[in-house]
């Protein structure tokens, strides 16, 4: 099966649709996949349901989908730096599904594993627990948490290999595995595309069974929030 295609737009071709569910790697501005989020604001796909981590931030990565109102409901953790997003959730105009990290992470981790749910004690006794299953296991409270299976997943990778094994670059290896396994089908872009059999099998972080397109391109590398140390007197 040939995976590499020559831009973001050729690799989403066929695959977008109203009312899909996509589930996106990254954490901040950290190894989002800015091409593909690109892309799905040219498509014009309207009326998503995006599983991240955060909304990224005004501008740029889900910022952009968030000023084109083609974001109906985020499934997300943090979302505290897009200034867009707080004015759509405060104003109605966007349905929030609050989770904790580590349950946002284990709930894209089961979709891909094909575990349909799972008992976690975070957030037992908060908001997050409201209308969700309880039980008791050794004396003490779980919550049913359900898995997260996207139509489409969306990861930025480090290197790849024609086959779809991913290499990702320090905590760029975050949310982006998980995020890939839940997907009907997944999406890949990467910064490097290297021969077939030049990756270490030790080093690859996910295997290409996983990854069904890919597309090669450059990229911003913003930093979220520049912090500097004050110029000392001298």
């Amino acid at each position: 099966m040939k995976k590499i295609y020559p831009d973001a737009s050729a690799a989403l071709s066929g695959l977008l649709f109203d009312g899909m569910t996509i589930a996106s790697g990254g954490f901040g501005l950290c190894g989002i996949p800015e091409l593909l989020i690109a892309a799905i604001r040219q498509a014009g796909t309207k009326d998503l349901t995006v599983a991240s981590n955060n909304a990224g931030v005004d501008g740029f990565g889900l910022g952009v989908l968030l000023e084109s109102r083609q974001v109906k409901k985020m499934i997300s953790s943090y979302v505290g730096e897009n200034a867009e997003f707080m004015r759509q959730y405060l104003s109605g105009e966007l349905e929030l599904e609050f989770n904790p990290q580590g349950t946002l992470a284990e709930r894209m981790r089961a979709g891909g594993a094909g575990i349909p749910g799972f008992y976690t004690r975070t957030g037992v006794g908060t908001v997050i627990a409201e209308g969700k299953e309880h039980k008791d296991f050794d004396g003490k409270t779980y919550i049913l948490e359900r898995a997260i299976n996207a139509d489409l997943s969306i990861v930025k990778a480090w290197k790849a290999d024609p086959s779809g094994n991913l290499v990702f670059r320090k905590t760029a290896r975050n949310f982006n595995p998980p995020a890939a396994t839940c997907g009907r089908t997944c999406v890949a872009e990467v910064e490097e595309i290297v021969p077939l059999g030049s990756l270490d099998p030790d080093t690859i972080h996910l295997p290409g069974i996983y990854v069904h397109r890919i597309v090669q391109g450059q990229h911003e590398k913003r930093i979220e929030q520049r912090t500097v140390r004050k110029k000392e007197a001298v």
